[in-house]
């Protein structure tokens, strides 16, 4: 009979961090206690909830179907305490973010160190990646991206409005001249990355699109690693908004052909329910959006 929350609550931190030490580390306990608490647990059930090895630690299917269940349980039992508690509106607990590399960097790595200054009980684990993360096998609560999914069974809140602009150095602007028209960038070399690819759909006045296939000789998998292209003047790159931002305030880049942009390409995040959403979560979808509505609220004075 499953009567002790703690066994329950240290088996979840358990699989969730992927071994009894860490979990140890997260909870505060002493990894006798965990093992113990873990023996116990699996005395109760009578079932083998985990298969160790020398070099990982897996939940058995028992232990992975008592995971979920038990995901679901605590997170019940800790939002009906959050709901009558004097410090409900306290963000606690664990968070687990993902985000590109750029995005991260530039714009949620500052949310995230903010909000832990904030509230001395949050923790927030940042993971920047420019893969698409599966937020439920990879134990992600949340996922900020440029863009729209174009199919996911995920809940979705757009944080902020967004397109991607054409910018260069002002030194490869100097020494190769600045493009007039869409047309144009065919002579210039356009640096290209994964996400955009090598064929830029612009849409100008009037709702115009044209797609331009300039030439480059720098590729890249990684879209920050052709941003730092763009800063050394290596060529002209397509980016988010978002990303290019601050350059452009700075002067390190300069905006080209301020009248055509991308299609919308919203900063959008992604997290598996709304239900019972913790409010760790909440207060982080709230600072993201707040954050970046003081950059993408120039966009409409930019297009």
């Amino acid at each position: 009979m499953l009567d002790d929350i703690t066994e329950l609550r240290t088996f979840v931190r358990i699989i969730a961090t992927g071994s009894l030490s860490a979990a140890g580390r997260e909870m505060g306990l002493a990894l006798s206690v965990v093992s113990k608490r873990l023996a116990a647990l699996e005395r109760r059930t009578g079932a083998r909830l985990i298969e160790r090895s020398t070099r990982r630690l897996a939940p058995t299917e028992e232990g992975q179907d008592l995971y979920e269940r038990a995901q679901r349980i605590l997170a019940e039992i800790d939002a009906a305490e959050a709901s009558l508690g004097h410090d409900s509106d306290e963000p606690r607990g664990v968070l687990r973010v993902s985000a590109s590399m750029g995005l991260g960097k530039t714009h949620v790595s500052p949310v995230c160190r903010e909000l832990v200054r904030l509230h001395p009980r949050l923790s927030i684990d940042l993971v920047l990646t420019d893969r698409l993360v599966e937020l439920i096998e990879e134990e992600i609560d949340i996922a900020v991206r440029i863009g729209t999914p174009a199919d996911s069974g995920l809940m979705m809140r757009k944080l902020a409005d967004n397109f991607r602009v054409i910018v260069g150095a002002p030194d490869y602007l100097e020494s190769h001249g600045v493009p007039k028209t869409p047309e144009e960038l065919e002579d210039h070399e356009c640096l290209h990355y994964r996400g955009v690819g090598s064929r830029w759909r612009l849409v100008g006045p009037g709702g115009k699109s044209v797609d331009v296939r300039g030439a480059s000789r720098l590729q890249s998998d990684n879209g920050e690693v052709a941003h730092d292209w763009a800063l050394a003047g290596c060529g002209l790159i397509l980016k988010s908004w978002v990303d290019v931002e601050p350059d452009l305030r700075a002067g390190r880049l300069t905006r080209v052909l301020p009248e055509w942009r991308s299609d919308p390409a919203p900063v959008c995040a992604l997290f598996p329910s709304n239900r019972h959403l913790p409010i760790r979560a909440r207060a982080f979808l709230d600072a993201m959006a707040d954050r970046l509505s003081g950059f993408s609220g120039g966009i409409a004075g930019a297009m």
